[in-house]
């Protein structure tokens, strides 16, 4: 069973509290969610939605076409009316709105839209969608919202602009009285988010409490046993858990979208109990990215677990600090919140297009791990592993995170967080007995020195060539011996994680889909589709693209029919990177560059498209 339900609005008008208490209402029947957000890049007023699919099975992506369209402005019933497949809500007093009279909707989408209603021989009013879609086979619920609305501040005698908060509310109970689950989930949802809110619980309550009288049992759903806990995590909250695990002493940020969320949520839990004692965690807000890196640098000097959180424009003002701490070997964590871009970009939607400057970035060659999660239980997972290989092998790791994942939620089963266990590992940490003749660089087998901490033994940092000691020398043998150690260390990051953890191959078949970072979610949700319909497919996912795992990704692309790579991106970047590797090339090709997440059904469509006509380049552009 798979249902997907997409609510929409204006910013700032509880989108995402509507979406988060229903998804919470219907996890707690035992169903699987996965929930998708796009919004636009400002703070109130545009429009937002959230796409949330729902499972008795683990889910990964959302689709393109959704079974409910929730709505509660006239925006979002005019730019998804095309993507709904059997239930329409929205507001009966908005049946006479135009298309024209909403100034917010963007032009290139308006005329898009008008044309396919012209198309049909009809209007551009609320109205004739209505009648565009009834005629598609989707059911509607009119909602009466001003009456309702006002019925619940005549019972509670509120400010009618802070009632207004609620309409989302209304919408929210209409979409849960179709599932036919208990409405008492939703009630608690509300009761559990708004319990030390007292005037916002009763509002809330009585705006679902409405809304779900507004519709009928459509769907049936039945509560579900559910096997063991579960969690209900998005990417920003359960990487920064990664982190908290891992043993993250020190934390610096700049605000930007999509990363600050991570550091916010690391702040409001920085004080973290481990039995009768507190252990803490600095987290330090700076005035830009450049003082963002250069803290972290300075922080792990002094032997804390240092990281930093960012996006495009703030990781390309880090550069010169990765590569300062490349130079001086130091233990830092960059988590690298990728969207649109080039420049501004799409600030607040989601691409690939950054993975070469993520495995360059830094003038001068040196030794640098670069991280590719797929999903949450991978952010999680990498972001401990991240915060290990720093240390172990005393360099700069770039942990991959895309928006899409950042800003999606899921749930999952608990087991996710069995990593939280893992071993922290600080590598070769010394005290020295004589600190005066310490060598902070000392030349070794493997290119990793024994590591002091600042204060704890004489040693030198500084930007230029140096000696084992750090002094700062320009002698052409020290330059050659200091540049081969910093890379050699390389050989051990290769080595440190198990073969499953650089490179995930699910399935076993002749037409491979070859992949990093979120596609694979939509991949493996098209995968079982495709398989019922007696298509076999195997998925290769890249997670570590430095130190490139060359043997195990060429073992098992070998006589392979088809290389299809899936990216967000235009030039299918992580297929060149293997390409320069390997010399492997791709066959075909599935790529989507629009800012919007890859969805199962463009995937099966894609896939078959490829099997049936041999199409060599398939561009995606689902999603609004």
């Amino acid at each position: 069973m798979r249902l997907s339900w997409m609510i929409g609005g204006a910013q700032g008008t509880g989108v995402d509290t509507s979406a988060n208490l229903f998804g919470n209402a219907v996890a707690k029947a035992g169903y699987y969610i996965f929930g998708s957000r796009e919004y636009f890049s400002n703070i109130k007023g545009r429009h937002s939605y959230f796409n949330v699919v729902i499972s008795d099975k683990p889910q990964h992506s959302v689709e393109t076409k959704v079974d409910i369209l929730a709505t509660f402005d006239a925006e979002t019933v005019f730019q998804h009316f095309d993507e709904v497949k059997s239930w329409l809500i929205y507001d009966k007093a908005q049946e006479s709105m135009a298309m024209d009279k909403v100034r917010s909707l963007e032009p290139e989408i308006a005329e898009r839209q008008a044309a396919i209603l012209e198309k049909a021989g009809l209007g551009i009013t609320i109205g004739d969608v209505v009648k565009y879609v009834s005629g598609k086979g989707v059911k509607t619920v009119a909602v009466d919202y001003g009456p309702l609305m006002k019925n619940i501040i005549n019972q509670l005698k509120m400010d009618p602009f802070v009632a207004e908060k609620a309409r989302n509310m209304l919408c929210a109970g209409a979409s849960f009285a179709l599932l036919g689950l208990d409405q008492q989930l939703l009630i608690d949802a509300i009761k559990f988010t708004f319990a030390k809110k007292e005037t916002f619980l009763n509002l809330n309550t009585l705006a679902a409490q409405a809304g779900m009288s507004q519709a009928k049992d459509a769907y049936g759903l039945k509560q579900l046993q559910a096997q063991g806990h579960r969690v209900q995590l998005d990417g920003n909250t359960i990487s920064a858990m990664g982190k908290l695990y891992g043993g993250l002493g020190f934390q610096s940020y700049y605000p930007i979208t999509p990363a600050s969320d991570e550091s916010t949520y690391i702040e409001a839990n920085q004080l973290l109990n481990e039995g009768d004692s507190q252990k803490g965690v600095v987290v330090l807000q700076t005035e830009d990215e450049l003082a963002a890196i250069n803290s972290a640098n300075g922080a792990a000097l002094t032997g804390a677990r240092a990281a930093t959180a960012t996006s495009g424009p703030g990781f390309s003002l880090m550069n010169e600090g990765i590569s300062w701490a490349g130079m001086n070997e130091v233990p830092v964590l960059i988590t690298y919140y990728m969207r649109g871009s080039p420049a501004t970009g799409l600030p607040t939607r989601s691409g690939q297009s950054d993975l070469k400057l993520a495995l360059n970035a830094g003038h001068g060659e040196f030794a640098r791990v670069v991280l590719a999660s797929g999903d949450h239980a991978e952010i999680f997972e990498d972001a401990i592993n991240g915060l290990n290989l720093a240390e172990v092998c005393q360099t700069p790791v770039v942990h991959i995170i895309e928006k899409t994942l950042a800003n999606a939620y899921a749930v999952m089963d608990e087991s996710v967080l069995e990593q939280g266990s893992a071993k922290i590992d600080r590598g070769k940490v010394v005290f020295p007995d004589e600190p005066e003749k310490y060598k902070r660089f000392e030349i070794t087998d493997d290119g990793i020195s024994p590591r002091a901490f600042l204060g704890h033994a004489q040693m030198y940092y500084t930007g230029d060539e140096h000696n084992e000691y750090g002094h700062i020398t320009e002698a052409s043998d020290n330059r050659t011996a200091m540049y081969e150690k910093r890379i050699k260390k390389m050989e051990t990051a290769e080595k440190f994680l198990p073969d499953s953890k650089k490179v995930n191959i699910v399935g076993n078949a002749d037409t491979v889909l070859l992949t990093w970072g979120s596609p694979k979610g939509a991949i493996l949700d098209a995968m079982e589709e495709l398989k019922g319909s007696g298509m076999e497919i195997e998925m290769v996912q890249v997670r570590m693209f430095s130190p490139y795992p060359k043997s195990i990704v060429a073992n098992a692309l070998k006589g392979k029919k088809r290389i299809i790579a899936v990216e967000n991106n235009y030039y299918a970047q992580g297929a060149e990177v293997m390409t320069e590797h390997l010399g492997i090339m791709p066959t075909h090709y599935i790529l989507k560059w629009n800012g919007r997440p890859m969805a199962k059904d463009e995937i099966v469509s894609a896939v078959t498209d490829i099997a049936k006509n041999d199409t060599k380049k398939v561009v995606l552009n689902g999603g609004k």
